[in-house]
């Protein structure tokens, strides 16, 4: 993997902990020589992440919807910035980008950009590993409620197993670069025929 997208929060939190997982994972990309493709803030738990990267000469893309970039968000010290018209458009950008996703703890935002590469993945449309990163369990109920949807029918445990999860960023890298697209489920071949 040569470029990851990270969805993070724009804020810290309030456990050091997770403030701590984003260097972890910041110092790990340089180590593995991994570009950052990010929501392009220099604030929060993304302007951590960003500052680790760039701090040690590493490639940092931000990806910003131009709504964003007044001067105490946007972080103008990356290595490239493109700025997109809207939050759909930024997401389009950003997975044209990448060979790969990873989340850590955040808010709204954050769980729609999993939710949605997860949906990507599950219909097919793109077939790139998606990790989490559950740090101190912040995810540990959100992992139930997908646990919740496969025991009322609602998600096909495939699907559930496109979610690959791990509480050390080294684990979760190495989940990731061994990951294998699943193949398509009949429903999805009729769907897309």
């Amino acid at each position: 993997m040569n470029k990851i997208v990270v969805f993070c929060g724009s804020s810290l939190g309030f456990n050091p902990v997770y403030k701590e997982a984003a260097i972890a994972l910041g110092n790990s990309f340089v180590e593995k020589n991994i570009a950052l493709v990010y929501g392009g803030g220099k604030i929060g738990m993304m302007g951590v992440l960003a500052e680790t990267i760039l701090s040690q000469k590493g490639e940092v893309i931000g990806v910003i919807p131009s709504l964003l970039t007044h001067e105490e968000v946007v972080n103008k010290e990356v290595t490239q910035l493109v700025v997109t018209k809207t939050m759909s458009e930024r997401k389009v950008v950003m997975s044209k980008m990448v060979d790969g996703y990873i989340t850590l703890p955040g808010g709204f935002g954050t769980l729609d950009e999993l939710f949605e590469s997860l949906t990507l993945g599950q219909l097919h449309i793109e077939q790139k590993p998606v990790g989490l990163l559950n740090i101190n369990g912040f995810f540990d109920h959100t992992l139930k409620q997908l646990d919740v949807m496969v025991a009322e029918g609602y998600l096909k445990p495939a699907n559930r197993a496109l979610l690959i999860v791990a509480n050390t960023v080294e684990g979760l890298l190495s989940k990731m670069s061994a990951y294998e697209t699943p193949e398509k489920s009949p429903v999805i071949n009729k769907v897309v025929r």
